[in-house]
């Protein structure tokens, strides 16, 4: 009789929301597993799975994940795990989603006038002649 320790069983029952991805260019494999508490082969599953995973290989052939990959992971991992998806039902609403981004409308930029966009200028040539002045 197999006793999981209670690390263990913590480290499984991490949300995608307590995922904190560092802020850096690209991840290994091993990098992301640890971070998401997945086993390698499962990522590479999921790169057959779903077109949204292309991570790059190194000269080493060695995965290496961007920021975009490791959110698309989280999603993924969400819809499986905590929302119950099958594959092809989160394939699907991965789907949607990009589409629902698509959909959404900028956010409109306030218009501004000519008087102030000549004021903020005046004001910013005064800058310039300040520091100027000190050299």
């Amino acid at each position: 009789m197999k006793v999981k320790s209670k690390s263990a069983s913590k480290a499984k029952a991490k949300k995608t929301s307590e995922i904190i991805i560092p802020d850096k260019l690209y991840f290994r494999i091993g990098e992301v597993a640890r971070l998401f508490h997945l086993p390698a082969y499962v990522l590479r599953f999921w790169e057959t799975e779903f077109p949204q995973l292309r991570p790059t290989k190194g000269s080493t052939g060695q995965r290496m994940y961007r920021r975009r990959d490791l959110d698309n992971i989280l999603r993924i991992k969400q819809l499986l795990y905590e929302e119950g998806f099958t594959i092809a039902g989160a394939r699907q609403q991965l789907k949607t989603d990009v589409q629902l981004e698509k959909k959404q409308s900028p956010l409109p930029f306030p218009a501004q006038r000519a008087s102030n966009i000549a004021h903020i200028r005046h004001g910013l040539e005064e800058i310039l002649g300040i520091l100027s002045a000190r050299h």
